[in-house]
């Protein structure tokens, strides 16, 4: 079981989320909610972690083919519902700019596979949303 603590550290919206093993990220509300931007907005780092989740599928995978991945940049933008509460995603689109010299076909194939069967998060997200992806290779 995955377990996650998450203790308030102001009198806001602020809270430290720690893991099991002590790693900690920070979440907090926008200024025109009554935060004050101090971390990560909830929806934002499920974004934050569909991007991680795949960087360690093409990664290993890249690894696995014996690509020699020098870099990886994942931008990851959403749409959300509007005038709905909640506001759930509706589209989200991950793009890769993979660095190095890398075969094309490899490159898809690592993508591709994390993106439609490996990543946990955006298998979660496209029961709401419409998540697609596109890639880059810069030598």
């Amino acid at each position: 079981m995955i377990t996650i603590e998450l203790e308030r550290i102001d009198a806001d919206f602020a809270v430290e989320a720690t893991n099991e093993t002590g790693n900690k990220i920070l979440l907090d509300g926008s200024p025109q909610d009554g935060g004050h931007n101090r971390g990560m907005r909830p929806m934002q780092t499920l974004l934050a972690a569909m991007g991680g989740c795949s960087a360690i599928d093409v990664i290993s995978i890249l690894r696995k083919q014996r690509e020699n991945l020098r870099d990886i940049k994942i931008t990851v933008t959403g749409e959300r519902e509007k005038n709905a509460t909640p506001s759930l995603y509706t589209e989200v689109h991950a793009h890769f700019k993979l660095f190095g010299n890398l075969d094309k076909d490899k490159v898809n194939k690592a993508v591709s596979l994390s993106m439609e069967k490996y990543c946990s998060v955006a298998k979660t997200l496209e029961k709401t949303a419409k998540v697609t992806y596109s890639f880059e290779i810069i030598d």
